[in-house]
């Protein structure tokens, strides 16, 4: 059952050099506006700019709160606190649009998965308690590199043989029990 269960334990991070790539190192999640209206959570911080200037997700998905990136940004800069800046030609200091938030669960396991790195919150979860990246307990932004995943191959794979070598064992004993009752049946 182990091998079923959602963990949300820190993968590698993996520099990509993408200013729009944005990994949470700790706790936490991006959250992001379904198009029925619905909240949905995320870790994969693969963000992109949709032709109207919103930062959505590689679905489309607009990240929550909505930041909207002036015509003539140039570059993006995300701090690790989430503080999201542009600098604008024509302009020398860069212009601040806003903060990227992180939400956080009490459980995180209990958070139902949506499909495309989306989950939407349960009563097993809790509810979500958004806040500023670095405080509350939630992780810190870095920018320019993403999140792997957080499964080692190698455990997994040791794991599936122990599971294997059980169930071989297991047979056998079934087996062996039922030879010994036909002995048992026939010879006496």
């Amino acid at each position: 059952m182990a091998a079923t269960a959602k963990q949300f334990a820190q993968g590698n991070l993996n520099q990509t050099g993408n200013a729009l790539d944005v990994a949470i190192n700790g706790r936490g999640f991006f959250e992001v506006l379904m198009p029925d209206g619905s909240t949905a959570y995320t870790r994969d911080g693969s963000f992109q700019i949709n032709a109207q200037g919103e930062l959505v997700t590689n679905e489309g998905y607009a990240v929550q709160p909505g930041l909207q990136l002036p015509e003539g940004a140039q570059s993006v800069t995300v701090g690790a606190d989430g503080t999201v800046s542009v600098q604008v030609a024509g302009q020398a200091a860069p212009v601040q649009l806003g903060q990227l938030t992180l939400s956080d669960f009490v459980n995180p396991a209990g958070l139902e998965a949506k499909g495309e790195n989306l989950y939407v919150e349960t009563a097993a979860s809790g509810p979500a308690q958004s806040g500023a990246p670095g405080q509350g307990g939630v992780g810190t932004l870095l920018q320019g590199s993403l999140e792997s995943s957080n499964v080692n191959v190698v455990e997994e794979l040791v794991s599936m043989i122990e599971t294997q070598r059980a169930y071989e064992t297991n047979a056998k004993a079934i087996s062996t029990t039922d030879s010994m009752l036909g002995y048992l049946n026939n010879n006496l």
